[in-house]
Parts: C-alpha cells; structure tokens; sequence
C-alpha cells in the first residue's frame, strides 16, 4: 500500500463526504477508493469511517488521522512549491476562505488572473461567514473584516469597508428621506441576518454613537438580493459602500444619512508568519494586496 496516496484518498472521502464522491473529484474507481480506505484501517488497527445508508462519519481515530493526514499532505504540498521555486515557477494548491458576498464579488473575479499568471497552482475558495481557524481547517489565507483580536497571524490590510444606508429614489419620493437615525423606524428597512428579527443599525455623529434597532416587512439572509429589493423601491437598506458604489453612480440608489455614518470596518488578509517560507502564498500575499486596491 502507498501510505501517502492511502492517506490522500481518505482525505478525499471526509471531504467530499462520501466514497462515490471521492472516487469522481481524484478521479479512481469506487473499488479502490474502498481498498485504500482499509488498508489504512488495517494499518492502523482502527475503524475510520462508521458507513451507513446515507452518510459517513469520523470515528475518534478517523479524526486524528484526518488532522495528522491533513498537516502531512499540506507539507508535502509546501515542499512542493518550495523546490519548484527554484525553478522559477510557482505550483501547488491555495486554500482560501474569504465572507460570502466579500468573496463572491471580490476575490473570486480576481482568480482568473492569478491562475493564469501561474498555470501550476490550484486554488480552493471557502466562502463562508463565520471565522475559520486555519490550522485545523487546512486553510492557508483567509479574508476577514472586522477588528482583529490578538493573534498569532500575521495580517495584511486590504481596505476599510464603510456600511451606508440608502434607497432608490423612488422610494425616497414616495415616503420621504430620513434625517436623522431614529427616522428609520417609521420607514421600511430591508433586514439582513442570519434570522429574521429586529437588527441593530449603528451610526455615529462626531463623539456620539447611536444605536437603532430597524424591522421591516422584508427579511432576507443575501445581502445582494436586498440591495436589489431597494433599488426596485422595497426600501432602506444598509449595505458596503463598495457594493453599492455603482448603483448610486448610475442614480438607482441615493445615499442617506451620509453625515451619521460609523467609522469605516477594516479588512484584513490572514496568514500563518510560518507560510511566509511558501513562495505561492507569498506572491498570493502581494497580488491580492496589489490587486485589491483597483476593484474595492
């Protein structure tokens, strides 16, 4: 048995949650997908995989292996890029996880070009919004807004974000233009959440914060859906200057409550200060720093 393609494939299996899966994203046959998993548990002397009808699931052991497995092919994988360094060419794969929305419209147009600058790296985008933690995932870089707590990571400022607060200006017409935040709860605010339910909208005006908790008759959990809601009239909405800069240049949308705006939300590129010896991640590092500034 080859150990590092065994331990290659039961990765492949956890993460794409299945064997017939597994055994269509490496490409190999179901059999020996099956084949490799035992011989690692015979190996090992553990059962990995608990197998039913519908699912898969780590045992103890299969989640020590898939942690161990997954640090091993990683460096294997640092290595890799780090010989082929030498040869002038960057290769291997990226693991990136950025914020949905942030990631989707952002870094994910930004790829093409990086692919094709270095025909020889791979690159995995996580979108998802929640904080990740990058050792455990197998995660090289991640994109977060946000203040950063103390940390090990070394971080790299893309931007800052600053959430504005406007509406179409047919509906501005039809129901007036607030003035100041608490005119928001006689108006219709499109709320995004993870639940639907009031949501707390902040503001501030010189050294005075202020706090307003908005409802509305239209919830949704995709911002963009929203800001396409309120330029057909739906309402107020608050969402990133950047992503709605174009829809206020063309008129569909007009800022409110400019002078009430918080400060700006900073964003950040995450990184262990260990990956800096990974010449892929580090000419990612630069591009992305590069690249950031022409499309935000």
């Amino acid at each position: 048995m080859d150990r590092f393609e065994a331990m290659s494939v039961y990765v492949r299996v956890v993460e794409t949650g299945s064997l017939s899966a597994a055994a269509r994203a490496i490409p190999m046959s179901l059999t020996s997908v099956s084949r490799h998993i035992s011989a690692l548990e015979a190996q090992f002397g553990a059962q990995l995989l608990r197998r039913t009808t519908r699912n898969l699931a780590m045992t103890d052991e299969g989640r020590i292996l898939y942690d161990r497995a997954k640090a091993i092919l990683g460096e294997v994988d640092e290595l890799g890029s780090a010989l082929s360094a030498g040869r002038g060419k960057l290769s291997g794969r990226l693991r990136i996880a950025a914020p949905n929305l942030l990631g989707r419209l952002v870094v994910a147009p930004l790829l093409p070009r990086f692919l094709a600058m270095h025909p020889e790296v791979a690159v995995d985008l996580l979108l998802v919004d929640r904080v990740v933690n990058l050792v455990e995932e197998g995660l090289h870089l991640a994109v977060r807004v946000g203040r950063l707590p103390d940390s090990s990571l070394v971080a790299r400022k893309l931007d800052d974000v600053q959430m504005v607060v406007c509406a179409a200006p047919s509906y501005l017409t039809r129901c007036g233009t607030p003035r100041k935040p608490d005119d928001l709860r006689e108006h219709d605010c499109l709320v995004f959440s993870d639940a639907p339910g009031p949501v707390d909208w902040r503001f501030q005006s010189g050294a005075t914060r202020m706090r307003v908790s908005v409802t509305g008759r239209l919830w949704m959990n995709s911002l963009d859906a929203l800001v396409s809601a309120a330029i057909e009239g739906a309402g107020v909405v608050r969402a990133p200057g950047w992503q709605v800069a174009s829809h206020v240049e063309a008129g569909r949308l007009q800022i409110v409550l400019g002078s009430f705006s918080p400060p700006a939300t900073p964003v950040h590129l995450l990184f262990e200060r260990a990956k800096l010896s990974s010449p892929k991640i580090r000419v990612f590092v630069d591009f992305l720093v590069e690249e950031w500034g022409g499309v935000v």
